[in-house]
């Protein structure tokens, strides 16, 4: 058996599949743990890994290989081993200002699964939704595209001339934290750090924050026809746009898959919105290239830990 592990900064989800298989099984969630050791995580996913075995009636002892689809960024211990230091789990990068309830600078993960398990493949989450995407869902064919998560944070997967984007930690696609406005209003913090980057303006926990309404309340108006609400969507969906126009300017991209909760909950709103503040701006980069949403849906993300060990 292999065991596919997804970790967001809302929730750890685990999956079982058999090799040489595609069906999921036996899932099991919990919203993600942020208190107590910073093994707090790699504690929770190897419970949440022998509820599935239970589920399915099979010896916790038959997993024989872990993919962990994790929200970065990725440091490295001294073995060489993946630690998290992901903004919306970890609550020493930002401080108390950010509200999580610890003081973690990083999340171990992958030492304490490689202990037990042996084979244990880490990747950022974006980057392995993008594989995921590229073998069974909307960027199947391609050779130059991104996948993009709208969801708790922003994060960015990237393809060119057929290669997955990695980078010296496994951090390339970082996008969500490229800075977007000099706004010093500690409404638009960073779990990171920064003020007035995209995840701190766009982000779903951003958007309850900045506006004091949650996003799928906030979206519900603007389809509604309530004015305010209309304006604050133009204005997250610019933010967002000029980031998927940068990707696809600077990395002559042909098509965009995007997923996540935030954006996939609102794909009717937001997807032709997306798509205007492409279509028409330098048509030599941008004419022909299509946002779509995640082929896989919302199952984008298990499937996303089970192409690191398919």
């Amino acid at each position: 058996m292999k065991a596919c592990v997804d970790i967001g900064g809302t929730k750890v989800a685990v999956s079982l599949a058999e090799d040489g298989r595609k069906e999921l099984q036996a899932r099991q969630a919990e919203p993600t743990a942020k208190e107590g050791a910073p093994d707090a995580v790699a504690q929770q996913v190897m419970r949440l890994i022998d509820a599935a075995c239970a589920q399915l009636g099979v010896p916790a002892a038959s997993v024989d290989g872990v993919g962990v689809s994790a929200a970065g960024p990725f440091i490295l211990d001294a073995d060489g081993a993946v630690e998290l230091a992901t903004p919306n789990i970890c609550g020493g990068l930002a401080g108390p200002a950010r509200g999580l309830p610890n003081d973690w600078t990083s999340a171990v993960i992958e030492a304490p699964l490689r202990r037990r398990y042996g084979r244990v493949r880490v990747e950022n989450d974006a980057v392995s939704a993008l594989e995921a995407e590229r073998r069974w869902g909307a960027l199947q064919g391609l050779d130059h595209c991104a996948y993009v998560t709208w969801s708790t944070g922003v994060g960015v997967g990237l393809c060119v001339d057929g290669r997955t984007l990695r980078g010296k930690g496994g951090n390339a696609g970082h996008a969500g934290h490229s800075f977007v406005a000099d706004d010093d209003n500690q409404h638009a913090l960073c779990g990171c750090g920064n003020v007035g980057d995209v995840e701190g303006l766009v982000a779903g926990n951003a958007i309850e924050r900045r506006f004091g309404m949650p996003a799928a309340q906030l979206f519900g108006a603007a389809r509604a026809g309530d004015a305010r609400a209309l304006g604050i969507t133009d204005g997250l969906v610019r933010v967002m746009g000029r980031l998927l126009y940068n990707l696809v300017v600077t990395l002559d991209l042909q098509r965009v898959s995007l997923g996540g909760s935030v954006f996939l909950h609102n794909r009717d709103l937001l997807l032709p919105r997306l798509q205007a503040q492409i279509d028409g701006r330098l048509p030599a980069l941008t004419q022909g290239v299509r946002l779509a949403a995640a082929g896989l849906g919302e199952q984008v993300g298990d499937y996303a830990a089970l192409a690191l060990v398919a």
